[in-house]
Parts: C-alpha cells; structure tokens; sequence
C-alpha cells in the first residue's frame, strides 16, 4: 500500500464485497469474514475490524498509525446463492494474488450486475415448487394446477410492485391477498377443488424460509443482534401473509362473495 487513496480504494472494494453478499441473503459472518479477510491481505494494514447488521456495513482499520473508517446502509435483501458464491471465489482470488484494487472494484461491479436467472424463470420454477407443496398437503391434480396458476400470477405481480421499493410487509401483505383472492376464484370456477390446500400452494412462495435459517445460523454463530433481526422479518413476513388470507377468508366467511 502506497498511499491513503489506495487504502481508502480498498476500504471500498472491502465494503463492495459485503454489500453484494449481503443483498444476495448471506449470513452476516460470512460478510464479515470476507471484509476481513480482504483488507488484511495489504501490506502495513493492521487491526482490521468489521460489524455487518442486515441494514448497515461498518469497517475500521489502521494503517500506519492513522485510523480509517467506512460505513455503508443496506435496505435491501434478496436471494442470489449464486452472487454469494461468486464473491468467495473472487475473496480468494484477490487475498491469494497480486490483483489491483482497481481491477478488484471492476470484477465487484461486474459480479453485481450479474443475473443469474430471469425473473420469468424464477417465477415459473418458484410457481412450480409452491405447487408441489400444495400437493404435499393433500391437494388434488386440479389443486396442483390452480396452485401453479395463482403463484405464478402472484409471483409476476411481487417482481412489478418490487420497482416500487415498498416494504416487504406490504408486498407480502398484497401477494397474500392476491393469493387468496384467485385461489378463490379457481374454486369457484370448478378448476380448484379444495380452497384451503390450493391457498397453502399458492402462499408458500412467499414464506421467508431463508430469513428464519439465516436468523437461525446469525443466533448460532453469537451474531444475535443480526439473529434477532433476521428473526424479526421472518415474524413480520409471516404476520403480513396471515393478515392477508385471513382478510379474504373473513369476506367469504361473512357472505362477501
């Protein structure tokens, strides 16, 4: 390390690396891990410290006795093992050579922007494996179809309203409507069969599985403040989805329809 500017440069790529897992749905040690790991593989960088939460990157470091410091917010998460998996490998590959911290900030950008899958294939196997469930539960061949149908409905109208940068309570909140609502429907036009397995089918791709394991692994691992986090945004997610079946289910309940 030559000078401040490249130290700043790499508080930047270290702090890049950590946002891109972070979004992708890593754990925060694993964040953390690499943020480490990154800015102590530069010479005369000393006591390396990073505090990842699942809204906010904080890193300090010394080098040569002057402290440098870097924060960065995150509002948001999705999933992407991919992302995560790509970022470990370029970790390494920036610790174990001589890359420049310029290059390093270039393949960060590139990784970032990569997309894996479509959003129309995430939304049609995502709307096939909630199906599934449906049948795991007991639905019916007629079930199975019209579970599919309304998640992949569902699942298109969640990836247009995300644009919008709302909450994951209120895009839960109107997917679980939206769910309930044409599962409904589909009964009622003799496609479905059983409204309470087709409603299970279709709310499943919205349930927040990674967030409730990630709380889990965050608690195990002593990062019980992520954990906490974590765990609260599986409770609200699972609220959200409950207030929205339970206000169509209230209207069929009373005669509405």
């Amino acid at each position: 390390m030559d000078d401040k500017e490249e130290v700043k440069k790499l508080l930047l790529l270290a702090t890049m690396a950590g946002r891109v897992m972070l979004k992708a749905g890593a754990e925060t040690y694993r964040a953390e891990d690499t943020i480490v790991r990154i800015c102590k593989s530069r010479k005369d960088i000393k006591y390396v410290d990073a505090y990842v939460v699942p809204t906010g990157i904080f890193i300090s470091l010394e080098y040569k006795g002057e402290l440098f410091s870097y924060i960065k917010r995150n509002k948001t998460i999705s999933i992407d093992l991919n992302k995560i998996d790509m970022v470990n490998e370029f970790s390494r590959a920036f610790v174990n050579s001589k890359m420049s911290i310029d290059d390093g900030i270039k393949e960060l950008k590139k990784i970032n922007k990569t997309n894996t899958y479509e959003p129309k294939t995430k939304s049609l196997f995502g709307s096939l494996g909630a199906a599934l469930f449906c049948v795991l539960f007991g639905g019916t061949f007629l079930d199975f179809i019209s579970s599919f149908i309304v998640s992949l409905t569902v699942l298109t109208f969640i990836n247009k309203i995300s644009k919008l940068e709302l909450t994951f309570f209120i895009n839960n909140l109107f997917g679980s409507i939206l769910a309930s609502g044409l599962s409904y429907i589909t009964v009622i036009i003799g496609l479905g069969q059983n409204l309470d397995k087709v409603i299970i089918g279709s709310i499943m791709c919205l349930v927040p599985g990674v967030a409730i394991t990630n709380a889990i692994r965050d608690t195990m691992s002593g990062e019980f403040l992520s954990g906490l986090s974590r765990g609260m945004e599986a409770v609200f997610s699972a609220i959200a989805i409950a207030l929205g079946v339970g206000i169509i289910l209230n209207f069929y309940a009373k005669g509405v329809f």
